[in-house]
């Protein structure tokens, strides 16, 4: 099971960029310590991605925190030009880095997601676009919207990717709330993609809305984190609110959950980050030893977390 180790960062407001939130922290890893992207908010509550860097041994123990984003908004009637969200980072034989990220739209009502790609060329202190419109968005496959990407390169060089894809919305309590679920697709390039016809995680009583899917391979299985949550009441009744999830796969299509298999829940202390929800973790190892990163009140208003798995 997961062993909770602490909150390892909430912004303290000092920086104009991060003015709240340590939302889908991913793990980058460098030689001498622990990159953690994340997502965070300014004073208008627009998301941008940064980073901390922290001890391997002790990730609470924090060794640099960015003074500026990675990367900008994107420009006037651009699909992210209120919000740029990290999902995930993959290296290059190049050395350049790429970044998956979820471009947010406000609306009259309520908001659109679409996925956008940039790409580093100095170790990922800085990112730009690498097209102006999304790679994916708005389509058949997903009525609404596309976000939050985990992505992987098999053996065979195909690239697969794991998402979630808005399927519809409803007005509850008089607010537009969007239902979403777990979603696949391939590439030979990480660009163009093929979007499978199989849910990965599909809609029933419960789960109308996925969070922020961590896929990795292990013991010739595709294995994956998530977040569900109801769509009634989740922001304040954390029966409904989101909770982690887990499940496999033999071919990265068609998948079984295991929720009872993840390990960890929310706390049972009222006084402690991760009561309401606990949400939008990232697996990772380090010499044999598995970590999860995750978030917990308030979407990421109150920072992110980390555990040590426990056989």
């Amino acid at each position: 099971m997961w062993i909770k180790k602490g909150v390892v960062y909430k912004p303290d407001g000092s920086l104009a960029h991060s003015q709240s939130h340590a939302q889908v922290p991913f793990a980058y890893k460098h030689e001498d310590f622990l990159r953690v992207y994340f997502s965070s908010r300014d004073a208008q509550g627009q998301s941008r991605p940064t980073f901390i860097d922290v001890d391997y041994d002790d990730p609470t123990k924090i060794l640099y925190v960015h003074d500026k984003p990675v990367l900008e908004l994107g420009g006037p009637g651009e699909y992210d030009e209120t919000g740029a969200m990290p999902a995930w980072f993959v290296d290059r034989p190049n050395g350049d880095i790429w970044l998956y990220y979820t471009g947010w739209n406000r609306t009259w009502n309520s908001y659109r997601l679409s996925m956008g790609l940039a790409v580093s060329h100095d170790g990922g202190l800085s990112f730009k676009k690498m097209f102006t419109g999304p790679i994916m968005d708005r389509s058949i496959q997903n009525p609404l919207w596309a976000a939050q990407p985990s992505v992987m390169i098999d053996e065979d060089g195909t690239w697969r990717m794991w998402y979630i894809s808005g399927h519809k919305c409803e007005y509850i309590h008089g607010y537009p709330e969007p239902f979403y679920r777990g979603q696949s697709a391939t590439s030979q390039d990480g660009i163009h993609w093929e979007i499978s016809e199989v849910p990965t995680l599909e809609f029933d009583d419960f789960l109308h809305a996925v969070g922020r899917p961590s896929v990795y391979k292990e013991d010739g299985l595709y294995k994956m984190y998530y977040s569900y949550r109801h769509t009634r009441d989740y922001r304040t009744d954390r029966n409904q609110s989101y909770r982690l999830g887990y499940a496999e796969s033999a071919d990265g299509v068609h998948w079984e959950r295991k929720d009872e298999q993840v390990g960890i829940g929310k706390s049972d202390n009222p006084e402690d980050f991760d009561y309401q929800m606990i949400n939008y973790a990232h697996r990772y190892e380090h010499k044999g030893k598995k970590y999860l990163l995750y978030n917990g009140n308030g979407f990421g208003a109150a920072g992110f977390a980390y555990a040590v798995w426990e056989d």
